[in-house]
């Protein structure tokens, strides 16, 4: 496990059969402002979800 610097703030990579994967959890909880770090997974999931529904 390593760590990113992403707009100042730390974000974990972990790699699992050579693939890296960054944490969501570390993006949300440094999102300031009216948006609460529900509503970016809300909208994560909901984009990519659409292509399927249609």
């Amino acid at each position: 496990m390593s760590k990113i610097t992403v707009q100042e703030t730390q974000v974990t990579v972990l790699q699992w059969e050579e693939q890296d994967y960054i944490s969501l959890t570390d993006m949300a909880a440094a999102k300031e402002g009216d948006s609460r770090a529900a509503d970016i997974f809300t909208s994560s999931i909901v984009a990519y979800l659409v292509p399927y529904l249609e």
